[in-house]
């Protein structure tokens, strides 16, 4: 029995042919596991076999499964790494737009209130 979800294209259409576009994404898959240490040799050249005498989706669950999965989303912006490692703090960013807004806001809302004053007495 496969671990794979029944919406992977593996279970969902098993007969469906194997695009090239498919074997070249797979193929750089298992060539990341390998290079990353995930997939011994002899394994890797065993998935290697099957992905390339492969007809039908379904006879690539071999290959498919165990590998780590594809990131189907971008990080967002502020999440992005900057080039530090994990835990390392950053340089604070400046205040001085926030204080220069939140000073000309005070310094409106007083000159609001003594208008408002000379008007009213």
């Amino acid at each position: 029995m496969s671990n794979l979800p029944i919406s992977s294209p593996y279970r969902s259409t098993p007969s469906a042919p194997v695009s090239d576009a498919e074997r070249n994404q797979l193929g750089s898959r298992l060539n990341t596991a390998f290079t990353d240490g995930k997939l011994e040799a002899d394994d890797y050249k065993s998935r290697l076999d099957i992905l390339y005498a492969a007809r039908t989706l379904g006879e690539l669950v071999p290959v498919v499964e165990g590998l780590p999965p594809l990131q189907t989303y971008t990080d967002p912006a502020i999440v992005a790494s900057n080039g530090g490692q994990p835990g390392e703090l950053t340089e604070a960013r400046s205040g001085h737009g926030l204080t220069l807004v939140a000073v000309g806001v005070i310094a409106g809302v007083v000159l609001l209130i003594a208008i408002l004053l000379l008007i009213l007495l």
